[in-house]
């Protein structure tokens, strides 16, 4: 809990619970609403509507007043809309209202001066005017409380919501708050006059924020443009964003390193995802082709949707209601979550009537769109499951790592600047006093072949590349016979060769035993091969052939000296009972016709 005499500026990671409360700054023990002249707006209309809107009882809540041709006048409230009178609105009382207020612009949109209402028009075929939509212009104080501490990091931030949820009213108060609060440099791009209202001096609402005014709508990213150039601005307030060189605008402007405020067409981020035009606040997508390891450790098909580029807006507000917003603090991570298929987890911030915020950290509900939809389960097994793989797992606090910290400063102190000879060997007794690990220079052997049979086998046994602080060369046998350079170099160096009959592992694994000094296999000391040495990629199928080959051969072949025929078996596998049957010494053969061919193994 935050004392309530505090400022509203808050930190939702300072809680270690899952539930935050604050309290907003009050004035007067009330939150502070100014209503921007609404009789201003009333005189527009002929009397008797205006008589009926400054009786209502719910005068003060009204949103939008709604007059068309032929139709009887309405009024519309938070919950409801009701009409005013049983008389249909005439051309003449239409005309009234339209003197009345400014030149209607290029989006059909005029207003009352220096009042934030809007007066938005519907023509017919003509040109001509035959409705009315007269929406009621509210300056907030205090809606930014809820995410204060956004508008504070200095981060990009993207309001998302509905008509009529409150955009306007957020963007007009955070640049109030950037601008006579936090002393910021703020230019309101104010394309319909609707963050600053009609006519040449702004609203009061705005603060010390300049505006900026557009002639024409789809000269609004112009305007963006040469506010940053010409204005030396810290933030940009940008209202409704729809076009994609407004977006263009936007993400040139945030590489520039300035703020951006702003609002989109959309209720959810995902809506911005599908949306080819606006994609690119949130950092667009391209289609990617994983490669066959990367598709099965995804658990995803070769062909997946990954985010192109760092978001424009780096924070992003879903505007549900009025007093309840979805607060995206990582939209980058947010995006990469959405189209990998997984659930983001964002905040839900609403303010009670009172003016405590809670902050929720929940898994959202809402259904992904079809594009986004995850893969199946059979796949999504295959995920990293628990707190790292779903993103909450956080850093530990510098803080509370003091003791490790030091041990580890303590440690890189012993160790730094001691320079280790490259050549020096680090030898350790065996169990019958051998020195370990024994130096192998490998000449014309796969070198995975042999790390994969001393890992198997864990011997002790070091592949090197120097030639001088080999203890052994391992080759093979035609390679040995072919050059005589490498038998010169040998002598020279009093280093033995070991040479490989072929390059399979039961051959490597037998010559890497010896040169270890570990016993090799041979009758009746008990020791049994490992089978995955002889394995191709460890397979069922593979295991068990070879376990028949080994069963045939020390309780049959060797012990009664009866041969054997095994089951039939694919030309690979019989390549492996081969390997396993010579590694026993012994002598095997292929025989039969395909699919039914089949080994036979012959005593000794």
């Amino acid at each position: 809990m935050v004392n309530p005499n505090s400022s509203d500026t808050f930190n939702p990671q300072d809680s270690a619970s899952d539930r935050t409360i604050i309290t907003t700054e009050e004035r007067d023990g009330q939150r502070t609403e100014v209503t921007d002249n609404l009789d201003q707006l009333l005189d527009i209309f002929p009397e008797e509507l205006r008589e009926k809107l400054q009786k209502h009882p719910a005068k003060d809540s009204i949103i939008e007043v709604v007059l068309d041709l032929g139709r009887f006048p309405e009024v519309r409230l938070p919950k409801k809309a009701e009409y005013l009178s049983e008389t249909p609105i005439s051309r003449e009382a239409l005309q009234y209202t339209i003197d009345r207020v400014g030149n209607f612009g290029g989006d059909n949109r005029a207003g009352i001066e220096r009042t934030l209402h809007r007066i938005s028009a519907i023509r017919n075929r003509h040109g001509e005017i035959i409705g009315l939509t007269c929406r009621v212009g509210r300056a907030i104080l205090g809606t930014v409380g809820t995410i204060r501490d956004l508008v504070e990091s200095g981060k990009s931030l993207l309001l998302l919501g509905r008509p009529g949820v409150g955009k306007t009213t957020a963007l007009r108060e955070i640049a109030r708050v950037l601008a006579d609060e936090l002393q910021k440099r703020v230019v309101i791009i104010d394309t319909s006059n609707e963050i600053a209202g009609d006519g040449d001096i702004p609203h009061p609402a705005i603060g010390r924020a300049r505006r900026m005014q557009v002639a024409r709508p789809e000269l609004q990213h112009q305007v963006m443009i040469e506010a940053v150039e010409n204005h030396m601005p810290e933030v940009i307030v940008i209202d409704e964003i729809g076009t994609e060189l407004e977006a263009l605008a936007a993400r040139t402007i945030a590489e520039r390193g300035v703020q951006l405020v702003g609002t989109a067409h959309g209720n959810q981020i995902e809506n911005l995802i599908k949306n080819p035009t606006l994609s690119d606040l949130v950092g667009g997508i391209q289609a990617v082709t994983l490669g066959d390891e990367e598709a099965r450790r995804r658990g995803s098909q070769k062909t997946v949707l990954e985010r192109k580029a760092p978001p424009t807006f780096e924070a992003a507000v879903e505007m549900l209601e009025r007093q309840s917003w979805v607060v995206h603090v990582d939209v980058a991570q947010t995006v990469d979550l959405l189209l990998r298929g997984q659930e983001p987890q964002p905040q839900l911030r609403t303010m009670t009537e009172s003016g405590e915020i809670t902050i929720t950290h929940q898994r959202t509900t809402r259904p992904l769109p079809q594009m986004l939809t995850p893969v199946s389960p059979e796949l999504d097994e295959r995920r990293p499951q628990g707190w790292r793989a779903s993103g909450r797992m956080q850093a530990i606090p510098s803080g509370n790592g003091g003791a490790t910290s030091s041990e580890f400063e303590r440690m890189l102190d012993r160790t730094w600047g001691q320079v280790q000879d490259e050549n020096a060997k680090v030898r350790t007794p065996g169990p019958n006093g051998e020195e370990w690990p024994v130096y192998v220079y490998p000449y014309g052997v796969g070198r995975s072949q042999l790390m994969q049979a001393i890992e198997l086998m864990n011997l002790p046994v070091v592949l090197t590349k120097d030639l001088d602080g080999a203890d052994a060369i391992l080759a093979l046998r035609s390679q040995i016979k072919n050059h005589a350079k490498l038998r010169t170099l040998a002598k020279a160096r009093q280093i033995p060769i070991h040479p490989l009959k072929s390059n399979t592992m039961p051959q490597i694994a037998r010559v890497l035993r010896r040169l270890a000094g570990l016993d090799d296999f041979s009758e009746g000391d008990g020791d049994t091969p490992d089978l995955r040495l002889f394995s191709a990629n460890g397979s069922d199928d593979e295991i068990e052939a070879l376990e028949e080959a080994r069963l045939a051969v020390e309780q049959i072949v060797i012990p009664k000296g009866q041969p054997v025929e095994l089951l039939p078996r694919s030309s690979q596998v019989r390549k492996m009972q081969h390997e396993l049957v010579e590694h026993y010494r012994l002598q095997s053969d292929s025989f039969g016709e395909e699919p039914n061919r089949r080994l036979r193994i012959y005593p000794a």
